[in-house]
């Protein structure tokens, strides 16, 4: 099984101490994003994780502990981009995190951080020239530590359009994203940065750019040294690449704030489900009423020869 941690919050920067319990007791619970009375249990023993994908904009908390990931696979996904808290509210200052991305390389090995600047938005400030310069200030800073860089351009969601509504961006045309594509491109190569793209239906090839998978199976095979055999995640857009995952985060949790997300409804939704949070729950936050069906997730294992062995545990 591939950990994701998490598409749906930042359990790094707000939740580290609540995962690390997760596994030193060896299981989590997820609610249904869909169905919160359908709860799912998760075993978190090192024999039935292949990797843990970390998805974060700020891993200083979880850095603390990594001493007890000794027994996982497991690599990083950054965001660092240029943004002020305009846009990313409560993101700490960029020197900070590009500190921090250093450091962590330095920790683990730059195959293991890779660099998000995602989304790519643009408005009459943060315009084509803005995003040119600062990448390029970001790529010169980064690039001995980190080998790849995936890019989105924003999607606008109904939620996140109205978000955004006070920033005026400006809607991407084929030809202002070819334009960018082509220009991070050129800096990407300069600097020996592999570029790929996050669920972008468009073609980027002229330039070198691939279709990217986050949830990397060719990575975590050579994280591993071993081989897997795992497919597309049926649960994820036609235009995303990655392979299956089990993600254990919960929506409108995440404190950044960012005005792009889609994740988070609104900021008081956030901060009402931040007070029920508790590090020492196996929910990430709110408490079991009683009339919630618990089952035990399907474990599979997609490393070879192990592939298709799986252990499903009693159900409640």
């Amino acid at each position: 099984m591939i950990l994701s941690v998490s598409r749906r919050t930042d359990i790094p920067a707000f939740y580290s101490e609540w995962f690390y319990k997760r596994i030193e007791e060896g299981y989590v619970l997820v609610r249904n994003p869909m169905n919160s009375k359908q709860v799912s249990r998760i075993i978190l023993t090192p024999g039935l994780i292949d990797c843990i994908v970390f998805w974060t904009k700020n891993p200083r908390n979880l850095m603390q502990g990594l001493d007890k990931l000794n027994s996982y696979n497991y690599y990083f996904q950054f965001t660092l981009t240029s943004y002020d808290k305009t846009v990313e509210v409560n993101v700490p200052e960029k020197k900070e995190l590009i500190n921090a991305f250093i450091e962590l390389s330095k920790k683990i090995g730059r195959e293991r951080v890779i660099w998000r600047y995602d989304p790519i938005l643009l408005t009459s400030r943060f315009n084509k020239e803005y995003h040119f310069k600062w990448y390029k200030y970001l790529a010169e800073k980064l690039h001995p530590y980190t080998q790849k860089c995936i890019i989105s351009f924003v999607d606008l969601y109904s939620k996140t359009e109205r978000n955004t509504k006070s920033l005026g961006i400006i809607p991407f045309t084929d030809e202002s994203m070819k334009e960018i594509a082509g220009e991070f491109s050129s800096i990407a190569q300069k600097y020996g940065i592999q570029l790929e793209t996050c669920s972008e239906a468009m073609d980027f090839s002229e330039f070198g750019i691939k279709h990217g998978k986050c949830i990397d199976d060719e990575l975590i095979s050579r994280i591993t040294g071993k081989t897997l055999s795992i497919g597309k995640d049926p649960n994820q857009r036609e235009s995303c690449g990655c392979v299956k995952s089990v993600d254990i985060g919960a929506y409108n949790t995440c404190k950044h704030n960012c005005l792009y997300c889609y994740a988070n409804f609104s900021k008081n939704t956030v901060e009402k489900n931040y007070l029920q949070h508790n590090p020492d729950s196996p929910l990430l936050f709110g408490v079991l009423k009683g009339d919630e069906v618990i089952r035990d997730r399907t474990m599979e294992s997609y490393i070879s020869p192990n592939q298709g062995t799986q252990l499903r545990l009693f159900e409640v």
